[in-house]
C-alpha cells in the first residue's frame, strides 16, 4: 500500500513530531511496507479461531482481603529515622 508524503506529514503533525524533508520519503516507504504486511495478514483464514486479548493465558494472583489489626505506635515508628511525640518527623516541604 502506497502512502503519500502528505499523509506522513499529516500523521507526524497529529503526533506533534517534526520530520525533516529527507526523512519523509524513508518513512513513507517504511509505513507502506508495514501496511502491505498488515494486508497480507488480513488474508489469513481465521475461521474458527477464538479471539484473544493476550498471547498467553493470564490469571490475577489476588489474595483474599483479610481484616487484620493495626500496628501499635511503637512498632510503626521502630525504624523511623526521626520521630517525635508518636509521629514521623519529615522535612518541611513548601
Amino acid at each position: 500500500m502506497k502512502i503519500s508524503k502528505a499523509e506522513v506529514l499529516h500523521v507526524a503533525d497529529l503526533a506533534r513530531l517534526e520530520i525533516g524533508d529527507a526523512d519523509v520519503d524513508r518513512f513513507a516507504g517504511q509505513i507502506g511496507t508495514i501496511l502491505d504486511y498488515v494486508d497480507t495478514l488480513k488474508q489469513v483464514d481465521t475461521t474458527g479461531v477464538a479471539a484473544t486479548s493476550h498471547a498467553i493465558t493470564l490469571t490475577n494472583a489476588f489474595r483474599e482481603d483479610v481484616e487484620a489489626g493495626h500496628l501499635d505506635p511503637e512498632t510503626a515508628l521502630a525504624n523511623a529515622p526521626e520521630q517525635e511525640d508518636g509521629v514521623f518527623l519529615v522535612p518541611k516541604v513548601i
